[in-house]
């Protein structure tokens, strides 16, 4: 530490030394003490840029004609004012929050709207918010969330045989992006939790269900309107089909019903948000979303929880829930139309291990149906079949590992912070069992969910949490005398002055005299 070496009192005034009304007060300063000046070293200001005309002039002419382009570009295409906009708002964001990119993103994450007609909107905001979550995400990981990333990394090695086996555009793409569903998805969470942002990321997730719920109620009063009881379809702004509808509200009801003490939510408005969208997921009249959320439901209501206690009444709704259910599939299968979704499934079922039989090892290669080797060109409604018709053998047992891994990696994470994250990722594993697996988003929030809660867990051991999992408030440092400090410093002057007036503040006060009383002469 650079101390000032005590002045001379005798010595002359030091004419470098600052004066007038900037200077700073030598009352306030030891006897004997100099004050520190206040001028710059004239090394330092040879390293100063020079603020010359010259300079002054480049400047402005650089910025004028930046101006000028960005003018005459957006004036021939006007979408470009948006995106510029854009790029400076999260520029500006992410050097004043690093990481409010992906936390702002979280709702994004709903929208299935194509970005350029290939890219999804929400693969779109996962991939933006990848890169600010990678570089900021708060180190070293906890090993829940080690071992994690290694499933995945498991996984994509398992798959990265059919990718050379089976070399074509679109096979190496998937691979990327299968990665980033899971990986990526799970170090966004990651850095949105252990930085401390939990509460709020997941609070604009469920608001963004919300408006998806609304919309969705809204389209089923106009179909009723016009005599339409089938299931609901939403148009732009949102193109979100029957049941991908159904699985985004079933996560965001299994998260409010969940509701970990951490989150800090009230329990009444938990409670009417669930209501909602369970409203909003019969509509959509989506099956998969019904028994993923009875299981994820029944998973939470049996596990013991010694902070929360749930009623086990709602068991018996969801035994009614599968009832209903299972006599609708068992009324396509005996109606005998083959053109109803039952036995489409299990045609499409029946196509997938022809296809499988052609490459048992390794499989046909992600995102085969995108390709003209075959016939058929369907994605398999089931996640097993998708994997063995693409992977084969191999890319099945990856994909397998992967989810048991991840689903007993969660399950030993502490209660309050791995139940959420737990029946997230098998809500999704069900969900698969009965259509469509790799989708864009019905993947990516899963896992980014999880992540979340590892990173949440990770913030409140280290912010100091109590039982509840909440924030303990730190208690003040207790205060201890410490020793003064150098000469010039202001624990030095606060000592010699103490050292000066200790007399006078120990001096015991007279106590007041009696009437009457007088002093001995």
């Amino acid at each position: 530490m650079t101390t000032t070496t005590p002045a001379d009192p005798s010595a002359p005034a030091d004419p470098a030394t600052p004066t007038g009304p900037g200077a700073p007060a030598t009352a306030d300063l030891a006897p004997g003490v100099g004050p520190h000046r206040l001028a710059v070293g004239p090394g330092v200001l040879e390293r100063v840029p020079g603020g010359s005309t010259r300079t002054r002039v480049l400047l402005g002419g650089g910025l004028l004609a930046v101006g000028v382009v960005l003018a005459l570009v957006t004036s021939v295409n006007p979408y470009l004012t948006l995106g510029v906009g854009l790029g400076v708002l999260v520029i500006g964001l992410t050097m004043r929050e690093p990481l409010a990119l992906p936390v702002l993103g979280m709702p994004l994450l709903l929208l299935v709207n194509r970005v350029g007609g290939a890219l999804s909107l929400s693969d779109f905001v996962l991939f933006a918010g990848f890169w600010p979550a990678l570089l900021f995400a708060r180190r070293p990981m906890t090993p829940a969330m080690r071992n994690v990333l290694w499933a995945s990394a498991f996984y994509q090695a398992t798959v990265l045989f059919t990718v050379i086996a089976n070399p074509y555009a679109a096979n190496v793409v998937e691979w990327f992006h299968s990665w980033l569903l899971v990986g990526g998805a799970l170090l966004v969470g990651w850095a949105i939790g252990a930085a401390g942002h939990a509460r709020i990321a997941l609070g604009l997730f469920v608001a963004g269900a919300v408006v998806v719920a609304l919309f969705t109620l809204a389209q089923l009063a106009v179909n009723l309107s016009q005599g339409n009881t089938g299931p609901v379809y939403l148009n732009e702004p949102l193109l979100m089909h029957k049941n991908y509808i159904g699985c985004v509200l079933a996560f965001a009801a299994i998260i409010v019903y969940t509701r970990p003490r951490w989150l800090r939510w009230n329990d009444l408005v938990c409670l009417a948000l669930f209501g909602l969208f369970l409203v909003g997921i019969l509509a959509a009249q989506s099956r998969q979303a019904l028994i993923g959320l009875a299981v994820a439901i029944a998973v939470v209501a049996l596990r013991p929880d010694p902070h929360r206690h749930r009623s086990k009444v709602v068991l018996v709704a969801i035994a009614g829930a599968a009832v209903i259910v299972g006599s609708l599939v068992q009324d396509q299968l005996e109606s005998g139309d083959q053109y109803n979704s039952a036995y489409q499934r299990l045609t499409w079922f029946a196509q997938s291990i022809q296809i499988w039989e052609q490459y048992p090892w390794f499989g046909a290669g992600l995102r085969w149906w995108y390709t003209d080797r075959f016939a058929e060109s369907f994605q398999p409604p089931n996640a097993e079949f998708e994997m063995l018709s693409s992977g084969g053998i191999v890319g099945l047992v990856g994909f397998l590992v992967m989810f048991l891994a991840v689903l007993v990696v969660l399950w030993r994470v502490d209660a309050r912070f791995g139940t959420l994250a737990f029946v997230m990722v098998l809500m999704r594993f069900v969900q698969g069992q009965f259509d469509l697996f790799w989708v864009a988003a019905q993947v990516s929030i899963p896992f980014v969910v999880a992540g979340i809660c590892l990173g949440a867990q990770a913030h409140a051991r280290r912010s100091g949490a109590d039982e509840d999992g909440l924030p303990r408030a730190v208690a003040p440092a207790p205060v201890t005398r410490r020793d003064p400090g150098p000469a010039d410093s202001p624990a030095g002057r606060r000592a010699r002055r103490a050292r000066h007036l200790l007399p006078e503040r120990l001096r015991r006060r007279r106590a007041p005299l009696p009437i009457g009383h007088k002093e001995p002469a």
